[in-house]
């Protein structure tokens, strides 16, 4: 099947284009996860998450009800997403990394009637974690579990080894077995009643500040988002796309699964990260594209085993999630075979592509700007204190208006309408500007813009600045308290293995190559940078971390006086 690229808005639900595929490329690859030995294909997955519906029908859940889901990249996550949509029920995401006090705000919050959860990852004890805040779980059958501060949740189902299956949970199994109870007719029925505006999915915000927020999104805006974002990458139904990017975050749920539903791409499935089993698997299951953020690529660049693997089925893809440097968007597209890798800009909040890079601009403006915008969407860069459009090139917010905006915050009217203005447009708290060729380039956050003596200063440059030095293999910049400035530039650098760089000599670097004032006054070594799961590095830690290490706790007290 030739590319074909889309000018409309599509109506259709997830179950619907679930359904077309499974009519249309019945025996093609849909879900392939080798670690859990999967393969199936569209007729065998539109069959299976029918029977994960029905199960979830026979234990209570209805159109409207929450259904969260705790786990990694594994196949029944995907069975959960579209046997719960097939319902119209909304399909709450939790974070990988969440612990007791986070699982319960997010539970509590959403309202969720059901969590779909694995036994736990890499030293995090899910199980206990739910039978701390659920205590039931461990002396009641599941019909009789309950807790008064968790009014809504009635029923917890564990993927995978039930050996150690607390007494109140349900075996993720056991859906197919309750199925049998409700007919087919029922659920034909009940999906034909779903419109493709009604919410289907809730994800949190990263919550980098505050507590996270439910975005609520619809059918129309993350099928549309997927179709346009796999629109600018080409995608067929000959694509495999490599999805190891968290499903709980937009960036796999959205970019990933939705971009491959609504172009009968092939998703394979690899649970989490590792940069050694990443390059094994895209060779071995010939990856025509791969989702990741700039760290990931690094990882999988410097990896020691890297010239052993082939990558000539790679193409395409996308890095997302924070600023790609450079330098390695330049080794990606050369020494991984990602020729036509592209960019993406969004937030959660609109589903979440904005703007995106397409396959054949030329590799300077991929490496420099976020592209231009998807189509049916508006965006523009105003000065946030007067709510005015700036010229071209002028630094300003962008605010963005069109399908792709959540219908809001869930349970937060008051902070909806902080981000959602009285005309539609969604106020993104990012910095940027946009050139006459309408290409958006990211400079940094509201919050994360450094205002030294008056002068504002954009992480952004100065960061891109300094990957072009040797020793550096990473580099975020943040503003520190200073009591004669206000803020002073701090550089965080991780270093490149078996080297380092004197601080004296990174200042006057970037002395050399920007203007004085963009110099930073302290350069912090450190091993890794604090990211949230899905790869977003928190700069509020790192400056939180600067004062600390750097003793401006004096000058922090007077900046918050």
């Amino acid at each position: 099947m030739a590319f074909i690229p889309t000018t409309t808005l599509n109506p259709y639900t997830l179950h619907g284009l679930l359904r077309k595929h499974a009519q249309e490329r019945p025996l093609h690859d849909c879900v392939v996860a080798p670690e859990q030995g999967v393969c199936w294909s569209w007729k065998e997955f539109d069959l299976l998450t029918d029977e994960i519906a029905k199960g979830l029908y026979a234990w209570g859940i209805r159109k409207g009800d929450h259904v969260a889901i705790w786990a990694t990249n594994v196949p029944q996550w995907l069975l959960i997403m579209f046997g719960s949509a097939k319902l119209g029920a909304v399909l709450v995401t939790v974070n990988t990394n969440y612990k007791q006090f986070e699982l319960n705000y997010l539970l509590t919050q959403s309202d969720s009637k059901m969590l779909v959860m694995i036994g736990g990852v890499k030293g995090n004890d899910y199980i206990s974690h739910i039978t701390g805040l659920m205590p039931s779980l461990l002396t009641c059958p599941p019909e009789d579990i309950g807790e008064k501060q968790l009014p809504f949740l009635k029923s917890v189902v564990l993927i995978g080894d039930t050996q150690e299956k607390p007494m109140g949970m349900r075996a993720f199994d056991d859906l197919f077995e309750a199925a049998h109870s409700v007919p087919q007719s029922l659920l034909e029925e009940i999906m034909a009643s779903l419109d493709t505006h009604d919410t289907i999915n809730m994800q949190y915000t990263s919550g980098t500040t505050g507590f996270p927020k439910g975005v609520m999104l619809t059918h129309f805006n993350i099928t549309n988002n997927g179709q346009f974002m796999g629109d600018c990458m080409k995608f067929t139904d000959q694509d495999r796309l490599l999805i190891v990017v968290p499903l709980f975050h937009c960036f796999g749920c959205v970019l990933g699964v939705m971009s491959c539903l609504t172009h009968g791409s092939t998703m394979v499935l690899m649970e989490r990260f590792n940069p050694g089993k990443e390059l094994e698997m895209l060779q071995q299951q010939r990856c025509t594209a791969v989702h990741g953020v700039p760290t990931m690529f690094i990882s999988m660049l410097e990896h020691p085993d890297f010239d052993k693997y082939d990558f000539s089925t790679l193409r395409t893809g996308i890095m997302a999630g924070s600023p790609c440097p450079i330098k390695t968007m330049q080794e990606v597209t050369g020494r991984m075979h990602i020729s036509e890798l592209t960019i993406t800009y969004g937030q959660t909040e609109c589903s979440p592509g904005m703007t995106m890079s397409r396959t054949d601009d030329p590799l300077e403006l991929r490496c420099t700007t976020v592209g231009k915008l998807l189509p049916h969407t508006e965006g523009k860069i105003i000065n946030p204190e007067t709510g005015l459009e700036v010229p071209r090139g002028t630094p300003g917010e962008i605010i963005t208006r069109g399908y792709h905006v959540m219908k809001g915050y869930y349970k937060m009217p008051e902070a909806t309408r902080q981000a959602i203005d009285e005309d539609g447009w969604l106020h993104t708290g990012d910095i940027g500007t946009m050139d006459e060729d309408g290409n958006f380039r990211i400079t940094g956050r509201l919050k994360d813009m450094i205002i030294r003596g008056g002068e504002n200063i954009y992480p952004r440059e100065i960061e891109e600045f300094m990957y072009t030095h040797p020793a550096i293999s990473d580099v975020q910049v943040v503003g520190v308290p200073d009591e004669k400035y206000g803020e002073e530039v701090c550089a965080c650098v991780i270093f490149k293995e078996g080297t380092t760089a004197a601080h004296e000599e990174l200042i006057e670097f970037v002395r050399n190559g920007l203007s004085r004032h963009k110099s930073p006054r302290y350069i912090l070594p450190m091993d890794s940078f604090p990211m949230t799961a899905s790869g977003k590095i928190q700069k509020y830690k790192l400056r939180e971390m600067g004062v600390e290490r750097l003793g401006l706790q004096a000058a922090a007290q007077i900046e918050t006086a």
